[in-house]
């Protein structure tokens, strides 16, 4: 899995969603032309923190599509996802309802907790986006909303896929640099495991 796009680096040494970061880099990307959307629909256009990356996936698009949108079966490729259930019965499609936790770790300004986050599918387009939104609650700790956007696109070797999100609430936006630290540092985990998972087995299949 190949990297495509990274700029305004920001080093963080915390660990996030149950991965650690060291003082290396992290890369926070910006908007290159239009902002990314599913169905006419984007991440928050207002949100004060907000992350988005790219990555080149070297597996077929049904199979990378399958695993992100299996929700029910995160926790058996994403360590980081502790428990993930539907809240509706049925493929995947616009108004279905997840529920999923995580670990956060302590921050200078937050005690460690776990995160149980309800998120709303708000546009789906099969093999091509989806984009979710919803809260996320835990002891000590809240975001008021989340907006996650994913795009898949067929490319010579694999699959695109970039994702972005943004967070707004008083907590979070009270340090919006630690914020965007662990905001980013989950996304380059998530994108990690997606890959990984999604690659062996092509590769097993070959």
């Amino acid at each position: 899995m190949s990297r495509i796009s990274r700029s305004r680096v920001l080093a963080v040494s915390l660990a996030v969603a149950g991965v650690l970061v060291s003082t290396a880099p992290v890369a926070q990307a910006a908007h290159h032309g239009e902002p990314s959307r599913c169905g006419g629909r984007g991440v928050d256009a207002g949100a004060r923190i907000r992350y988005e990356s790219d990555a080149v996936i070297k597996a077929p698009l049904s199979t990378v599509w399958k695993l992100q949108t299996d929700v029910e079966h995160w926790p058996t490729w994403q360590p980081p996802v502790l428990t993930a259930e539907r809240l509706d019965a049925g493929r995947l499609a616009e108004g279905s309802r997840f529920r999923w936790t995580t670990p956060a770790p302590a921050t200078p300004t937050t005690p460690a907790t776990t995160l149980g986050i309800t998120s709303t599918v708000q546009e789906l387009r099969r093999h091509d986006c989806v984009l979710w939104s919803g809260p996320a609650v835990g002891e000590g700790l809240r975001i008021d909303e989340g907006v996650h956007l994913w795009t898949f696109r067929k490319v010579r070797g694999g699959v695109h896929v970039h994702t972005e999100e943004t967070w707004t609430g008083a907590q979070v936006e009270a340090d919006v640099p630690t914020a965007t630290a662990a905001l980013g540092a989950g996304l380059e985990a998530w994108l990690h495991d997606l890959g990984s998972t999604a690659e062996g087995r092509h590769t097993t299949r070959l």
